[in-house]
């Protein structure tokens, strides 16, 4: 049965974003998506608080028909680089090698996001030929030039990787706006995982211009997106 996930999202425990953990859930459900991997920059406080509130399972089980991966997007010193399936502690500036053999220690699957966008710390090339990568997001829907998404698909090919498509959404209004459909056995985190490498039908839609004007709007004026409400009471 074909199940359609957003993998690469923010909330606002990422500086950058704006909308709440819970937001971002609605927004995905509302376009029909069977779930949503959770990647905030460097910081996996989004994915405790959702498993704190019960709306991810420690045992990869769906919560309501609707599964949350868990999941950071790390600012290496070689470029970003998604975690998916599982929680990382602050890795910000190590080593891109030695973030994905942490992943792969905790049972996680490391994709590379927008790799060629020279304006948005992608991995360059000569790093990822050394990467035990499982897919490549090879569509970001927030790309700065969508010639590097074109250069993200040739490069999967002739690497043989899986390719991924992810929103990059840091607002509610953006989430599943491009995604990524798998075939499963069941909707789950481990059969999720297993199939990621093996390759899904991407949905791939570019954010429409309003969406971008408040995705590059939240990267400049980051003072003025609001916090979690855990942290300003703490």
């Amino acid at each position: 049965m074909l199940y359609t996930f957003d993998l690469h999202m923010h909330t606002h425990y990422s500086a950058d974003a704006c909308s709440s953990p819970e937001a971002m859930v609605g927004a995905a459900k509302r376009r029909g998506l069977s779930g949503i991997a959770v990647t905030d920059h460097n910081t996996c406080e989004a994915v405790e608080y959702l498993t704190r509130k019960g709306l991810i399972r420690p045992d990869g089980q769906p919560v309501e028909g609707f599964l949350i991966v868990p999941g950071v997007e790390v600012s290496t010193a070689d470029g970003h680089l998604l975690c998916l399936g599982t929680t990382l502690p602050y890795m910000k500036g190590k080593p891109a090698t030695e973030v994905v053999a942490a992943i792969r220690e905790r049972g996680g699957v490391a994709v590379a996001p927008h790799p060629y966008d020279r304006f948005r710390a992608g991995i360059r090339e000569e790093v990822l030929d050394d990467l035990d990568l499982a897919a490549l997001e090879t569509f970001n829907a927030a790309v700065s030039f969508k010639r590097f998404n074109r250069e993200a698909s040739d490069y999967a090919s002739r690497r043989g990787l899986a390719a991924t498509a992810g929103s990059d959404a840091h607002h509610a209004s953006a989430a599943g706006i491009s995604s990524t459909a798998y075939d499963l056995q069941e909707l789950s985190l481990a059969a999720l995982l297993q199939t990621i490498p093996k390759g899904g039908s991407l949905n791939a839609n570019y954010l429409p211009f309003s969406e971008a004007m408040k995705k590059n709007f939240g990267n400049w004026f980051r003072i003025f997106n609001p916090k979690p409400k855990e942290k300003a009471e703490t």
